[in-house]
């Protein structure tokens, strides 16, 4: 039979795929032991949401067979996601930072942060999501999120929403239909106080979804805390895509991470023929990503699910589990988390964290 160090010598030939680095190295691989003919490993990743789990799991499975002796292989695959912030001043619990933007509203970019924070959570995550639209919150409402924010000491504790996701927005704060008539400085200091008098506890990921555009609070969130990255959202339409790509030009300026682009509102797949009618045309972003040498996160169809589900307040993660859409969101949130873990690496190695 071979030894342990044989083992892990045999492991270091498992290779992941987003870093390109063997598992041992990565230090992925936690236990080992052999006992009459049976191996058993535990592969401990860097965030249940990990786009290859099954992949890994596999190829150290069949490795290990190949050992002399071994009769069976038993892999015990736990997850603990990786920090990327080096600077813990501000929410020492958290470990990621992801801002949601876009360039214009009503390309969806909400309803993307909600179900991406969601599919996180449902991955076994703890996930937190602000909702940093100061004039326009909306969060409260897609997610159906009627008893807001409570003291916590000398802070406020957020709503728990889904999935035992956290929420916070100005939206508890107001009548339904109250508007928000501020100028810059105060919105800047909205989102400084939802950041340093909330208190969010242990996350995995804090999800914040900023108002489209430019403006206070994109420059606020970006300045006032280390952020692990932004994902940027799109239409497939020229004139959303060339606005997009003004956000994502702010934020390389502001030297903060691009984790990638989502199309929302790729297609739409007619229910009664299932004939694809491409609305807004498709495929104009991850081009776009191509040339421009930055990830593209995946799309996201046109569905009555979501408009439907989200004016309800149940997102369709939660709503249609097994819907198109949704699995869709899936897919994303695999991508970000991949991501992320990457950025989180690179920063632990001294690297700048660029995935693009």
């Amino acid at each position: 039979m071979p030894t342990k160090e044989e083992l892990i010598q045999i492991l270091r030939s498992v290779i992941d795929p987003e870093l390109g680095i063997d598992i041992v190295s990565l230090g992925m691989v936690k236990d080992v032991s052999v006992e009459n003919g049976t191996i058993r490993v535990t592969l401990e990743l860097t965030t249940p949401a990990c786009p290859f789990r099954s992949q890994l799991k596999e190829n150290v499975e069949k490795v290990l067979k190949t050992a002399p002796g071994v009769s069976e292989v038993k892999v015990d695959v736990v997850a603990r996601v990786a920090s990327s912030r080096v600077s813990y001043n501000v929410l020492p619990g958290v470990k990621n930072i992801i801002a949601i933007a876009s360039g214009k509203g009503g390309v969806g970019k909400s309803t993307v942060a909600v179900n991406i924070g969601l599919a996180l959570s449902e991955f076994g995550a703890s996930v937190g999501i602000l909702d940093a639209d100061i004039y326009g919150p909306t969060i409260p409402k897609i997610l159906n999120v009627k008893i807001g924010p409570t003291n916590a000491g000398n802070k406020i504790a957020p709503a728990i929403s889904y999935n035992g996701m956290k929420v916070m927005s100005i939206g508890f704060l107001l009548q339904e239909d109250e508007p928000v008539i501020w100028r810059g400085p105060l919105v800047a200091n909205a989102i400084k106080q939802f950041l340093t008098e909330v208190e969010w506890g242990e996350l995995d990921y804090l999800i914040v979804d900023l108002p489209p555009g430019t403006g206070d609070a994109s420059l606020t969130l970006a300045q006032s805390i280390p952020l692990t990255g932004v994902v940027i959202v799109s239409t497939p339409q020229d004139a959303a895509l060339r606005i997009a790509m003004k956000a994502l030009n702010m934020f390389r300026k502001l030297n903060v991470e691009i984790i990638g682009i989502v199309e929302n509102m790729s297609y739409f797949v007619c229910p009664n023929c299932g004939h694809v009618s491409e609305i807004f045309g498709r495929g104009s972003v991850k081009a776009a990503c191509e040339r421009l040498g930055i990830r593209f996160l995946g799309e996201v169809p046109i569905s009555p699910d979501i408009r439907i589900n989200g004016d309800l307040g149940k997102p369709v993660v939660i709503a249609a589990p097994k819907s198109e859409s949704a699995e869709a969101f899936r897919r994303i949130a695999y991508a970000i988390a991949g991501s992320v873990s990457v950025i989180a690496y690179k920063k632990k190695m001294g690297g700048t964290g660029n995935v693009a």
